[in-house]
């Protein structure tokens, strides 16, 4: 079977390895697969199977247009258009879509493309909830449900994709129009929370399958090193928190409260966390800037007493699993997709939304 994916990264951070996990396990069958890409660098080992679909300017560009007019996914027309006639000569069976997101294609014109192509078997990965709303990515630590019937009177121009007006109605029925009377579409979701909220909205037409994300549990396994002494956390009791970008929904306050309620022998590293953010947190944490190398994370995850992911959102919460395949005890707040991944894998707990729940629950486990 000839397979395509389409990602905005290929290889690296969540979405981008979730992608190359799933051609690798796909090419073992004997399938052949491409993975177009929008944006970054792609692992050496990934190059002869990525396609990259514009390039950084188009990106920057895209980026841009975006933060100026607010239509994210309704740019990149000239990029698309090029992609889209190579791959009507790949000729794909099976069309696999993940973020669509991220300055780097046309929504409206890929899927023209994919309603000419009524044979062709189409999946799309929801990662977030960015389809079928009319600007975000997630809404539910706004408590915003104007997605359920029409956006309107955004909340989070200024969240990812960012931008200086609100046209997210436009946008809402422009997906709608796009997204809607795909023939042989299946949509698949991290999570039993995300496939409810997607049951809400106007994808609602689509079957959809929970499938839960995998890791590979050869790289994400308990991986002893030198982490403590090459920190000086030597006799330190360590509180890990990882994210690929810290915003506000990933808990970052949190973690500054938190470091309040924890005396000195316990030290918190946060992965991910830019030279700003850093500056701005109190002492008591060691701050490591984001890495893409799994077996690094691993050794990290593996170093930790407990792993903690204080989220208020998440559509499956992969750095948990993560940490837990390493053998570190995680702890995650209810009410995300989190607390189904520490209690499918059972080796964490879920809590109330609190940094005082999770200092007494950091004490008494360690």
């Amino acid at each position: 079977m000839r397979v395509l994916m389409i990602n905005s990264v290929c290889g690296i951070r969540s979405t981008g390895r979730i992608c190359t996990d799933l051609a690798e396990n796909m090419m073992s069958r004997g399938d052949t697969v491409k993975i177009a890409y929008g944006r970054e660098s792609v692992p050496e080992k990934y190059k002869e199977i990525s396609v990259c679909i514009g390039s950084a300017a188009g990106v920057y560009l895209g980026a841009l247009q975006s933060r100026l007019f607010d239509n994210e996914g309704f740019n990149c027309k000239r990029a698309t258009k090029r992609f889209l006639k190579w791959a009507d000569e790949y000729d794909p069976e099976l069309l696999w879509i993940h973020n669509l997101h991220g300055y780097y294609i046309n929504v409206e014109l890929l899927f023209e493309w994919i309603k000419r192509r009524p044979n062709m078997k189409v999946k799309w990965t929801l990662h977030d909830c960015w389809a079928f709303t009319g600007h975000c990515a997630y809404f539910s630590h706004v408590n915003c449900d104007r997605w359920k019937t029409k956006c309107e009177k955004c909340l989070q121009t200024k969240k990812y994709p960012s931008s200086i007006v609100d046209n997210c109605r436009k946008n809402f029925l422009r997906k709608k129009e796009a997204f809607t009377g795909v023939r042989n579409m299946t949509l698949v979701s991290p999570s039993y929370w995300l496939a409810d909220l997607v049951k809400q909205s106007f994808l609602q037409e689509y079957p959809i399958e929970v499938v839960y994300n995998t890791i590979n549990t050869e790289v994400f396994q308990p991986s002893p090193s030198d982490f403590k002494m090459r920190y000086g956390l030597e006799g330190k009791k360590v509180v890990l928190g990882v994210a690929s970008v810290w915003e506000e929904r990933k808990g970052l306050r949190d973690f500054v409260h938190l470091r309040a309620l924890l005396d000195n022998s316990y030290v918190i590293v946060l992965v991910g966390v830019s030279e700003k953010q850093a500056a701005n947190l109190p002492d008591g944490f060691l701050c490591i800037p984001r890495t893409d190398s799994q077996r690094t994370l691993a050794e990290i995850y593996t170093a930790a007493n407990v792993f903690v992911n204080p989220s208020k959102e998440e559509t499956f919460g992969l750095t948990t699993l993560e940490a837990i395949s390493c053998g570190t005890f995680a702890i995650v707040y209810k009410n995300t997709a989190c607390e189904e991944v520490v209690r499918h894998y059972d080796n964490g707990m879920a809590l109330d939304a609190s940094p005082y729940a999770l200092a007494d629950a950091i004490k008494s486990m360690i």
